[in-house]
């Protein structure tokens, strides 16, 4: 690849892009050291001779590697060449839990009984609702509400679950943007651990941070066991410590933002754009090129802004965010994915303090990728 230059962009020349403005979510991918099945199900090994306890949807591939389904996605954590600390049984049981807090598919979980009805839950006592919410406060604020786990409703406007017949009109997205956006006093109230609705109307959706989150509940979980070399990936989003098996950084690809460029033909088959070499810390990266919803002739993103309650317009394809925790990395990559280039850029260097750093591809025209990074990355890009 090209050196980039001294303003920390590049641009590929690449006549086999050719890309359109699509949108999806964006693999990163670990090289060499383990490989995460790229289908949408992990198959369940059918060798009857292990000796493992295995789960329906969890499994033990070998002493360091622990596969499996969960939360709409395939999930993997593997160690070094040293046994695991925890069994599937564990890890499985663990999902469970997560699912029975936020999972928005279960309509026992907590999250679908408090969007379901009006009343005021207590988040005192649960293990991971707490968590997810103050996080995305604390992220929402920050991001002057770029990132909203209270979008679902625009995102349903736009068609993107049930097909629509016609572009939303300017009035039906005011409509909706009343009832979105973590406002409190207005549309909900959380004192002393009770979040209470104001308006019948406000639902939260966790899907930009959950799996994030869930990563890092696994790793916490690593941690407290004394687990001192991991790597735990979740539907893409990923969190690291230590060392991988050649004793070196963990090494992670980051895939060509090209809507053809799935991974189903198998990692080495796979375009990756750059690299980087991590420990200690989580990555994640949101996208906008291979799903898009048509409507009267025209493309939109699957990106809303919660902001205007449109499509955003952009041109960015993908953000790749490096973070101390995965549902920071997972939360600021979509958040990024809204904002935009210039505006990511900007927010990075306004606050160090929150030890994040972001690799960006975007639209150059004319069938060229171009990449704008914050300082920092140059600390992990193997392709400088």
């Amino acid at each position: 690849m090209e050196q980039k230059m001294q303003n920390w962009k590049n641009i590929i020349n690449s006549h086999s892009i050719g890309f359109n403005y699509f949108v999806g979510v964006t693999l990163l991918v670990l090289i060499c050291t383990a490989c995460k099945q790229s289908n949408s199900e992990v198959e369940k090994p059918t060798n009857k001779a292990t000796t493992y306890k295995n789960t329906e949807n969890v499994w033990q591939t070998s002493p360091n590697i622990i596969v499996g389904n969960a939360l709409g996605t395939t999930f993997i954590i593997k160690t070094n060449g040293d046994s695991l600390r925890t069994s599937p049984e564990e890890i499985d049981a663990l999902f469970e839990r997560f699912n029975a807090e936020l999972s928005t598919y279960i309509d026992s979980s907590l999250i679908s009984k408090f969007n379901a009805n009006n009343t005021a839950i207590d988040l005192s006592g649960t293990e991971y609702f707490k968590n997810c919410f103050e996080i995305s406060q604390e992220i929402y604020n920050k991001t002057s509400g770029a990132f909203d786990p209270t979008v679902h409703p625009l995102v349903e406007l736009w068609g993107f679950f049930k097909r629509n017949e016609h572009t939303p009109s300017q009035s039906e997205i005011d409509s909706v943007l009343n009832f979105v956006g973590l406002k409190p006093n207005q549309l909900y109230t959380y004192k002393e651990n009770v979040l209470e609705k104001q308006d019948s109307r406000f639902k939260l959706v966790f899907n930009a941070i959950a799996k994030g989150q869930s990563v890092d509940v696994i790793a916490d979980l690593l941690n407290k066991k004394g687990q001192t070399n991991y790597f735990i990936e979740v539907g893409g989003e990923i969190r690291v410590k230590g060392l991988n098996d050649q004793k070196a950084k963990w090494i992670i690809g980051i895939d060509v933002p090209k809507e053809s460029n799935s991974g189903q033909e198998g990692v080495q088959n796979r375009a990756l754009e750059n690299y980087i070499e991590i420990t200690d810390v989580a990555v994640a990266t949101s996208g906008n090129y291979r799903d898009f919803y048509e409507l009267e002739g025209k493309k939109y993103s699957h990106t809303i802004s919660p902001v205007s309650g449109k499509p955003v317009k952009h041109s960015l394809l993908s953000a790749t965010v490096i973070a101390p925790t995965t549902a920071m990395a997972d939360a600021y990559a979509t958040a990024f994915m809204v904002m935009g280039v210039d505006a990511s850029l900007e927010f990075v260097k306004n606050n160090p303090d929150l030890g994040v750093d972001i690799y960006l591809l975007f639209d150059a025209g004319n069938g060229r990728i171009e990449r704008a990074y914050s300082r920092g990355m140059l600390n992990y890009l193997i392709d400088r």
